[in-house]
């Protein structure tokens, strides 16, 4: 009897040592990886500057323009923006003349092209509270503004002043150059994957104190307005 205690005994030391060793074995297994070098870091470093190009609606119609963007921290970004625009005065009455199918503006003595090259600064709204997809920002800028001047008729000692084709009147323009800038928000949407979509208002201002004629006695002395503008650009 006491043989056979002392052998159940042995056999219960046996497998409990086997069960330590197992599970030192089974720790050690676990928590290290037979192939330490497939856990790499990632280098990945997602794309933050752009450029592009803008489309851009107003009272005067559509316009164009050009974007470079630099993003110096999640919150801060700078742009510098070309744009060209038509500019009209609030009195312009276009009528059609159904025989020829010309217009004409009665009054009518200048075009007025608006080219304005902005440097801006752009500060991200909300980071923290909404996702990247959907990145609203405020904006403000200033810059060097140019209005193009070019004759619209053209004045005959003999016969009645005649309407100047717009590509013709172009040679006989001049450029005129102020400091404006504009104020502005909105958006970017998806996520940094090559492109870059926004949508934005801005309000511009472009002052000339001195004025320029548009209609015959009718002089602009501030330029700009309301632009709601479309941005399409490449991340770099």
């Amino acid at each position: 009897m006491r043989t056979i205690s002392v052998a159940i005994a042995s056999l219960l030391l046996a497998t409990a040592a086997s069960g330590q060793v197992s599970r030192a074995k089974d720790s050690t297994i676990i928590f290290k990886p037979a192939k330490p070098e497939l856990v790499q870091r990632s280098d990945y470093v997602p794309l933050r500057n752009a450029w592009g190009f803008d489309i851009m609606l107003s009272n005067n119609g559509f316009a164009g323009g050009l974007f470079l963007r630099k993003e110096f921290s999640e919150d801060l970004a700078f742009a510098l923006s070309l744009a060209i625009s038509d500019v009209k005065d609030d009195g312009e009455v276009e009528f059609y003349n159904q025989y020829t199918g010309q217009s004409f503006i009665p009054g009518k003595k200048n075009r007025l092209m608006l080219v304005p090259l902005v440097l801006s600064a752009q500060y991200r709204l909300f980071r923290e509270d909404i996702a990247d997809n959907f990145r609203p920002y405020l904006s403000a800028g200033v810059g060097p503004s140019m209005v193009f001047v070019s004759p619209y008729i053209r004045e005959n000692r003999y016969s009645e002043p005649e309407q100047v084709e717009f590509f013709s009147s172009l040679k006989d323009g001049q450029a005129k150059y102020t400091l404006g800038g504009y104020v502005g928000a909105g958006a970017y949407f998806g996520l940094d994957r090559g492109a870059l979509t926004g949508l934005s208002v801005r309000y511009y201002i472009v002052p000339f104190r001195k004025g320029i004629e548009v209609l015959d006695g009718g002089f602009i002395r501030t330029f700009g307005g309301f632009y709601i503008t479309l941005n399409f650009g490449s991340l770099y």
